[in-house]
């Protein structure tokens, strides 16, 4: 993964940065439902996985913010080209594994190539991302429960990795699927315009796989 250095001198953020940086916990969060009544139908009339699925659009999405793509570095910010995911695999004895995937590749390709990568690193059962950790972004999953609000656990220091998690979709009073969406971010790269960015960045993958817009 290439990244380039943020040149702090000239960097618009650079008090905020030092701010947060500074902070015991410099970490900001949401959680927010998204609708995902069109994906959900997509995916099941290709027999599609809606997970694997999923994680496209939340890594396309984040990608398309150069904010998401930056980490911290010995007191300094790195921006990355494009950012992988490692995601957890659920396994038979009720414990996961981490499987790390690249989407710079046409969405069915992609569901492919998941699907193959999913499939062995369930053999391998490993919690080793096995790349640069990083320039990942962190993704997980509460399938079981809808929920409001998630704390999740972060290394602190220069942890400043995306953390992005998704739980049950529910109808809403229309009949939509109505799903929570949570980011956890470091302040010190990200600010509320950027999170909200990401979530409308969401509706517009959703839309172009949906749509046939995408790159398939």
């Amino acid at each position: 993964m290439k990244f380039k250095k943020i040149d702090l001198e000239n960097y618009p953020r650079r008090k905020h940065f030092e701010y947060f940086y500074s902070l015991q916990y410099p970490y900001v969060g949401l959680t927010a439902n998204v609708d995902v009544t069109e994906l959900i139908k997509f995916c099941k009339e290709r027999n599609y996985s809606f997970y694997l699925a999923f994680i496209h659009v939340v890594a396309r999405a984040a990608d398309g913010i150069s904010e998401f793509r930056q980490r911290i570095l010995n007191k300094e910010i790195i921006e990355y080209d494009a950012c992988p995911t490692s995601h957890i695999e659920l396994l038979e004895d009720g414990t996961y594994c981490y499987c790390t995937l690249h989407h710079d590749m046409p969405f069915d390709e992609y569901m492919t190539y998941a699907e193959n990568a999913r499939r062995e690193c369930r053999e391998n059962r490993s919690i080793d991302d096995g790349e640069d950790e990083r320039g990942m972004y962190f993704i997980s999953t509460m399938p079981w429960i809808g929920y409001t609000s998630l704390t999740q656990p972060v290394g602190g220091g220069e942890d400043s990795n995306p953390r992005i998690v998704w739980g049950k979709f529910q109808k809403d009073h229309n009949g939509r699927d109505q799903m929570p969406l949570t980011v956890l971010l470091h302040h010190g790269l990200v600010d509320g315009i950027h999170i909200a960015q990401f979530y409308k960045n969401v509706e517009n993958e959703i839309l172009k796989i949906t749509d046939g817009e995408g790159d398939r």
